[in-house]
């Protein structure tokens, strides 16, 4: 097997907080890149004090700190301290993070990230205990049962949030115009996660969705085409691929979903390491999408994906591996992107075993789409824009303290600051309960009568002409510019 080849497949496990296990570097690796830089001084004086820091701690605090404990938190800081997603992790949640894209695992669902000290929620994952009890992507997680979450970090708090099945916990969640927290009751339970469903929304016209990014998706995703095609007794002439509020999953996920729609040994996506230094180049090519031996998931897919005009929807919502397929089938010209801003974020973490059983995530390189672009703090730029009026706030990579900005320029996009008119927010709350369990149905039963964004993507593939005219229309809208103002102050 190659060097290049080996890279690709211990690299495709990288994304986001489903990442899988990636690259094992040695210390002497570390010590002989560092024996390169001529110029670069140990430092004596940093390392001097974080000793006197922990001479003080051991003589004077009040308790008898176990010196484990003080170097783990250390580590935890230093660590932590360089980028949202960044996080050193001990044994056990090391395991957690291995168990996370297997697919099954007990606990709420939902993809959760850290703003102001604070947990936050990415997207609740479809059809589990926390999408079912109402939580909603941007919510802030301030109490899990009665305990404060500020200062925890992600994997802190997911510790706290799984368990056994069956068993009760309570979460206490900030929401913007929200008069006073909300307090959601829920029961753990064993999250299977389903990653694709499909709907045959009408005659000709395809519908599958995406919800997470994991080891089966690519084939789920081949067997649902197939399934589409049977019931609709011959080939389609649309697909709509909904990636709405999937928060990323595995790389391997993304290369080979966009693979089915694109042609072959096209660029899906790129990386970029420490100092813009070129990293792997993932293609539309089998051996960039299998991890294991075995066929091609994508064998005996209907040769109609690649050229049947196409939309994806995306939300604040889609995050990582879903940005990457978004970005790939835009870049080419294969769909017209439709829906609001994506997530962005555009890193790539790699899990790094380390000796004992522990591990570190740290990022390692940017994404870049197949015309070079960056998705970091600034997302995919949908070429038609279709507002959701039911969603009041997005939470964004740019919301994140300590997040990385778009190594390309231009200004990070945070939160939106549109709300809904008032009107709109009093109808919200003023929904029946069964009003709310029909909005959880439609997500899982596509209702392009009730769903602005369904609904145009649909327009829009039974309508070639415009479809083509609509094609790469993000390419043609002005770049944010950073406020020199602002720059000025940092």
């Amino acid at each position: 097997m190659s060097t290049k080849s080996t890279l690709k497949k211990v690299a495709i496990y990288t994304l986001g907080a489903f990442s899988g296990i990636a690259l094992s570097l040695s210390v002497q690796s570390f010590a002989a890149e560092k024996d390169k830089k001529d110029n670069e001084a140990l430092p004596v004086q940093t390392i001097r004090t974080m000793a006197e820091v922990y001479g003080q701690i051991k003589a004077n605090y009040y308790q008898d700190k176990p010196d484990a404990e003080l170097f783990e938190g250390a580590m935890k800081g230093m660590v932590s301290d360089l980028d949202p997603h960044s996080e050193y992790m001990d044994k056990k949640g090391y395991a957690e993070m291995k168990e996370s894209t297997s697919g099954e695992f007990g606990g709420l669902g939902m993809e959760i990230g850290q703003e102001d000290g604070f947990v936050k929620v990415v997207a609740p994952i479809e059809d589990t205990p926390a999408e079912r009890a109402g939580v909603k992507s941007g919510d802030f997680i301030v109490k899990i049962d009665n305990t404060s979450t500020r200062g925890l970090t992600v994997s802190e708090a997911v510790k706290k949030m799984r368990g056994k099945p069956g068993t009760k916990i309570t979460l206490t969640l900030s929401r913007k115009n929200a008069d006073k927290p909300i307090v959601v009751n829920l029961t753990r339970a064993i999250i299977k996660v389903k990653s694709v469903r499909h709907h045959l929304l009408e005659k000709d016209y395809g519908y599958i969705r995406v919800s997470q990014f994991q080891e089966r998706t690519v084939a789920a995703l081949n067997e649902a085409a197939q399934a589409l095609v049977k019931e609709n007794k011959g080939p389609l002439k649309g697909i709509i691929l909904d990636l709405r509020d999937d928060p990323g999953g595995l790389l391997n996920g993304a290369v080979g979903v966009s693979a089915a729609f694109l042609q072959p040994d096209v660029t899906v996506v790129s990386t970029k390491g420490r100092n813009k230094k070129e990293g792997m180049v993932l293609k539309a090519t089998a051996e960039d999408y299998i991890t294991t031996s075995g066929k091609d998931p994508l064998a005996g897919l209907p040769a109609e994906l690649k050229t049947i005009p196409m939309t994806v929807l995306i939300n604040a919502g889609s995050a990582s591996a879903s940005e990457i397929v978004a970005g790939a089938l835009q870049d080419h010209k294969r769909a017209v992107v439709v829906g609001t801003q994506s997530f962005g974020k555009g890193s790539v973490q790699t899990l790094i075993p380390l000796s004992g059983g522990s591990a570190v995530k740290l990022t390692t390189a940017l994404y870049y789409t197949p015309n070079d672009r960056s998705i970091q703090a600034q997302g995919i730029v949908p070429d038609v824009e279709v507002k959701d009026k039911d969603r009041a706030f997005e939470s964004r990579e740019a919301d994140l303290v300590g997040h990385i900005g778009n190594p390309l320029g231009g200004q990070d996009v945070n939160s939106s600051t549109e709300t809904p008119a008032d009107a709109e927010i009093k109808a919200d709350k003023d929904k029946s309960k069964k009003d709310k369990d029909e909005d959880i149905s439609s997500r899982r039963i596509p209702n392009p009568a009730k769903d602005d964004q369904l609904r145009k993507a649909l327009d829009l593939v039974k309508n070639p002409a415009e479809w083509q005219k609509s094609l790469g229309l993000a390419a043609k809208k002005p770049a944010p510019k950073k406020d020199a103002d602002k720059d000025s102050k940092k």
